[in-house]
């Protein structure tokens, strides 16, 4: 009687004791983990992407491939018990490793050397064993990145006229979260400051007196991440390494301008030339005399005191040159 109850039982309860069975082959069936958030690292850094199974896996036969799951680049590829670097994406030569001692235990890992922000996206570690494969997918949200480009080439510019300083700012934060940008002259010295950006502001008050008045940020351009300067009125002390600062939370970064060669604009030499033409040999030594002469402001009493000739109408026309220098 007994024995009749227990196969009736497991007759009416068939159903229920195939779903467990089947539950629980997909309970032993592989199961490949990897991080439960997006993860982010430094511009240039390492970063980790985890990749491991729960108990070891036999090596023979056993394949673990990453790709990346936008464009199905292979980033790496483990297979025959080896590496196999020689199959890895241009990009990721020597940039992506296995732990290859932690493979055996199961750790299927990543390290992701010298990070760009190209780096950022989804990745897939599968993994392949024996009749079973199974994946995961991780991401690297944000490469905390700081790169500032201003002007490979050194500037020219005509005494008097305008020039733009450039400074561009690439960055994972945003424009608004910059802390502070800073516009510095080198000089022999010591740094001469000329303009400051902090909290979302521009602050021209604290720059030196020589660049007060002269200086501004393009404001429209400010939250595309440009910070170029904008030097008005150039004179010939302006020549120099200009220096732009940009500093967020931990990160810092710097670009430089040089501004080389300046010259006469087309006004300035047309003056000099009628100068020339009023004044004849006189203008000879009454440049001589300028530029030997400590104290700009008084060269025509020391002109006077030459007593070759009447320098007045000179003074005049060397005035309007130099003025603007």
């Amino acid at each position: 009687m007994l024995v009749l109850f227990n196969f009736a039982y497991l007759k009416m309860h068939q159903p229920k004791i195939v779903l467990m069975t089947v539950m629980l082959m997909i309970a032993d069936g592989l199961v490949v983990r990897g991080p439960s958030a997006p993860l982010s690292a430094p511009l240039g850094a390492s970063v980790v992407l985890p990749c491991y199974v729960d108990e070891a896996l036999p090596v023979e036969d056993l394949e673990v491939e990453w790709r990346r799951a936008d464009s199905e680049t292979l980033v790496h590829l483990y297979q025959d018990g080896e590496s196999r670097a020689e199959v890895q994406q241009q990009d990721y030569h020597d940039r992506a490793h296995f732990f290859t001692e932690e493979i055996q235990h199961g750790n299927f890992s990543l390290r992701l050397d010298n990070l760009t922000a190209q780096d950022e996206g989804e990745y897939r570690c599968r993994v392949h064993s024996q009749q079973d494969s199974e994946e995961t997918v991780i991401k690297i949200k944000d490469v905390e990145r700081l790169l500032v480009s201003g002007t490979n080439r050194s500037v020219s510019i005509h005494v008097g006229e305008d020039v733009t300083l450039n400074c561009s700012v690439d960055s994972h934060i945003t424009p608004e979260h910059i802390e502070e940008v800073l516009w510095r002259k080198t000089d022999k010295d010591g740094d001469i400051l000329i303009l400051l950006y902090q909290n979302n502001k521009t602050v021209p008050e604290v720059g030196d007196e020589q660049f007060r008045g002269r200086v501004e940020f393009f404001t429209a351009e400010i939250p595309k991440g440009n910070f170029s300067l904008k030097l008005k009125s150039v004179r010939t002390e302006d020549k120099g390494v200009y220096m732009c600062q940009v500093f967020a939370g931990d990160l810092s970064a710097n670009a430089t301008v040089v501004l080389g060669r300046l010259s006469f604009s087309a006004l300035h030499t047309m003056v000099l030339i009628l100068c020339i033409s009023a004044c004849g040999s006189a203008l000879l030594p009454c440049v001589w005399i300028y530029s030997r002469s400590p104290d700009k402001g008084q060269w025509h009493v020391q002109l006077s005191v030459f007593g070759l000739f009447d320098c007045n109408n000179l003074s005049f026309c060397l005035g309007s040159i130099f003025t603007t220098c």
